[in-house]
This record gives C-alpha cells, sequence and structure tokens, in this order.
C-alpha cells in the first residue's frame, strides 16, 4: 500500500505548498509476559452448546496476539480463531492452556468460572 492511499483528511490540495498528513501506524508495545492479565475461561454463549476455551485481557499489538492464539491452537491440536482480542480455541481445554501460559511466563494468568 502507498502513501496515497494512507493520506487523511484532504483529497485534494491546490495550495502547492501543502503537506500531507500521514496516518502513522501506532507502535503497540506490549508489557513483558509476566505483566500481562489472562483470563482463561469456558464458553458456550451462542455456540449451539459446544464449548470453547477463550482467553481474554491480552495487551499488545494485533500480530503478537495473533501469534498466540496461533502457539494455542497448535499445542492443544485443534483450530479456533482470533476475533475482538480475544482467543478462541475448540473444545474445552481450560487447564491445559492454562499451564500452558504460566510455563511460558504468563504468571498472571487466571482461570474464571467453574470447570
Amino acid at each position: 500500500m502507498g502513501k496515497n492511499k494512507k493520506k487523511i483528511g484532504v483529497v485534494y490540495s491546490t495550495n502547492p505548498d501543502y503537506q500531507y498528513n500521514y496516518d502513522e501506524p501506532k507502535n503497540e508495545s506490549a508489557p513483558a509476559n509476566d505483566q500481562q492479565n489472562l483470563r482463561v475461561m469456558i464458553d458456550r454463549k451462542a455456540r449451539k452448546g459446544k464449548a470453547v476455551t477463550l482467553i481474554t485481557g491480552y495487551q499488545g499489538s494485533s500480530n503478537d496476539i495473533e501469534n498466540l492464539g496461533k502457539w494455542l491452537k497448535k499445542k492443544c491440536g485443534v483450530g479456533g480463531s482470533v476475533k475482538n482480542r480475544e482467543i478462541l480455541i475448540q473444545g474445552d481445554h481450560k487447564k491445559k492452556v492454562i499451564d500452558m501460559l504460566i510455563k511460558e511466563g504468563y504468571t498472571n494468568t487466571k482461570g474464571v468460572g467453574g470447570g
């Protein structure tokens, strides 16, 4: 995507000295793993009774949360997705996910709800 696609606020200017403002990507720096407050729960809402493991509370860039979700799906051997800054892992893997996250240094990981 070229710079012309990122121009914001002005479509066209007749002023030859006008400087365009470009939308610079935000540099989101994720806190260290032990500073993350992750919550792991089992969710069945709007899923026709099927359970998913839901991980919330991740702070950091979209790329980082995508990579964490991909790693968790691979370790659990199931599918899932990352939507609205939440990681969904298909099936009831709450205990396994909590253990893996703590082992990776996410020491503030907590289970929410029963089960």
